[in-house]
């Protein structure tokens, strides 16, 4: 492109503070103010999915595109346009200063008449990823291959009947692994779009699980072959766009990781709406990812209370996501991982301008939970009365009970002669709650406290 594509946007993004009436500011977000004794950067590894914010239309399932996006004519040469996508994608990138970003192989790079002519296409496009990268200094936080848009994936890609489009399949991911190799990613994710089904009438579960397993462990030998360093992830859904998805919730996806002999090579990548559609709050996904060792990295986001689909809206609940950020921050904070804004704008959003407004407003918010989880880490109050409430299975009985010393007889007959006669105790809700909200609501009445310098 001959000029910028952001001309209203001169230059990066700055802090403004709380008291800044500029909407082209942060508010909070500061990369490299100190919180718990890290740049903020560095805990948040923000990152700019290429998907939602450069290759998509604004349409949906009533109507035509509604933004500005000049590359998706489809008049135009498909690399022609491609490289105008990414210099558009990477202007925004550095005037934005998100340090991460995140892409499809279509995302980049356009599919051919061949499979050879769409590995050429992505490879000429790679060498154009790496001039931008190393030009702004942006890293690839993953990269990923798009299984769930060309029809021959109408049934899955893993889980397809067809074996030939399981091979098809195979051979997209490896190239889109050593893509992701080649740039140096933090990660690899795997989003099982359509691995699911949308009728039992015509789906065998126990062989499409099969297939599943068989599928993830060619990536994992291929990931060790090509010497990639990353983390690999898979990104649980419950359904949409099929019926139902096999990667339901992070429980589900380490139930099949366990059955296979995977859960050392895999951790998940949870995003905010999907946890929502399961039935679930987001801080349940990360506690529970957490809690079984798969915590990897997060699309943040947020769904509609009123909407019954993943509407990918950016986050704006500071309240909801310093409780993601605390169970993130107590098991030790990201390692691989970042917070990948898996995000679109409204389709009535067309000035080019409201993509930094999006971006903004979800850095903010991700910042202003990081220093109330901080917070909350730092006096740790939620922590100790955790722990007061499991305190009795550190004594005799309790160990006991864990080291398999206490049969089920010996605990029985202690009850029977009153020796064991528990009574009900407070679990506190309301008090942690209380302490959540204090926490909040304190870092506007210390902005300089310990926790963040």
């Amino acid at each position: 492109m001959s000029q910028d594509f952001f001309p209203d946007v001169q230059g990066r993004i700055p802090f403004g503070g709380i008291g800044s009436d500029d909407p082209l500011s942060f508010k909070v977000y500061q990369p490299d103010r100190t919180v718990l004794g890290k740049r903020m950067e560095d805990h948040l590894r923000i990152a700019v999915c290429c998907w939602h914010s450069f290759n998509w239309p604004g349409s949906d399932v009533f109507g035509a595109g509604t933004f500005d996006r000049p590359w998706l004519d489809p008049r135009l040469d498909p690399l022609i346009a491609a490289r105008a996508k990414v210099e558009a994608a990477f202007e925004f990138l550095d005037k934005l200063g998100a340090p991460y970003f995140c892409f499809h192989d279509r995302d980049v790079a356009p599919e051919g008449r061949t499979f050879a002519e769409t590995t050429a296409n992505l490879a000429a496009m790679l060498d154009e990823l790496q001039a931008h990268m190393e030009r702004t200094g942006v890293r690839l936080l993953w990269g990923t291959a798009n299984l769930f848009s060309h029809p021959r994936y109408a049934a899955g890609a893993a889980t397809n009947p067809d074996p030939e489009v399981f091979a098809y399949a195979a051979a997209q991911v490896k190239a889109m692994l050593e893509a992701t190799h080649r740039l140096g990613g933090a990660n690899y994710v795997l989003w099982g779009g359509r691995e699911g089904y949308e009728t039992l009438l015509n789906t065998d579960l126990a062989h499409e699980e099969r297939q599943f397993a068989r599928f993830l462990e060619l990536v994992v030998e291929h990931k060790h072959r090509i010497g990639f360093k990353g983390t690999l992830l898979i990104e649980p859904k419950p359904q949409e766009p099929t019926k139902h998805q096999y990667d339901y919730d992070a429980a589900t996806v380490y139930g099949f990781l366990a059955r296979h002999h995977l859960e050392d090579e895999f951790r998940v990548n949870l995003e905010a709406n999907h946890a929502t559609l399961a039935g679930h709050s987001f801080h349940h996904e990360v506690a529970q990812a957490v809690a079984l060792g798969i915590f990897g990295s997060v699309d943040v986001n947020r769904g509609d209370y009123q909407n019954g689909w993943d509407t990918d809206q950016f986050p704006n609940s500071v309240d909801e996501l310093s409780l993601a950020l605390y169970e993130i921050l107590r098991s030790g904070g990201l390692t691989s991982g970042g917070f990948n804004f898996d995000a679109k704008l409204r389709r009535q959003s067309l000035d080019r301008t409201d993509l930094f407004h999006a971006h903004i407003g979800g850095m903010d918010t991700l910042a202003r939970a990081l220093l109330a989880a901080a917070v909350m880490v730092e006096e740790g109050a939620i922590e100790r009365l955790r722990d007061e409430r499991y305190a009795g299975w550190a004594g005799d009985l309790g160990r006991a009970i864990l080291s398999k010393d206490a049969l089920l007889e010996l605990l029985a007959g202690r009850v029977a002669t009153g020796e064991i006669d528990p009574k009900p105790r407070s679990g506190r809700q309301e008090l942690l709650e209380n302490l959540v909200n204090q926490a909040i609501w304190e870092v506007d009445s210390a902005p300089d406290r310990g926790a963040a310098d």
